[in-house]
């Protein structure tokens, strides 16, 4: 079965910089498009990040674009976002999935979803 388990979220004040990890299990990262997801209270979840399977395109929200990098490790089938000049705005659980091709990650990702990690950033 297909597992993701994401960690790194942490409190950082505005300005901060937070790297998060996505291990997963059951699935290779390089035969599928990764998809880094975030969830405020009240909101609906967003596709904030992703990268296709050969690595070689990659997306981004525009509120994050610029300040988000995505990457993966094949071999450790582990995928990371690197968030630098973090804003209250960015506060949310961030989650992480996967598609078989980038632009089905906004509809189509696997129904097996992580318990994500908080990130809290304060002003």
């Amino acid at each position: 079965q297909v597992q993701f388990v994401e960690s790194g979220g942490s409190l950082v004040q505005a300005g901060g910089s937070l790297r998060l990890s996505c291990s997963t299990s059951g699935i290779s990262v390089d035969d599928n498009a990764m998809g880094w997801y975030r969830q405020a209270p009240g909101k609906r979840r967003e596709l904030v990040a992703g990268i296709s399977a050969g690595g070689r395109t990659v997306t981004y929200a525009d509120s994050v674009k610029g300040r988000f990098t995505v990457s993966r490790d094949n071999a450790k089938n582990t995928v990371y976002l690197q968030m630098n000049n973090l804003e209250p705005e960015d506060t949310a659980v961030y989650y992480c999935n996967a598609a078989k091709y980038l632009l089905e990650l906004n509809r189509s990702p696997h129904d097996s979803w992580g318990q994500g990690t908080l990130v809290t950033v304060s002003s």
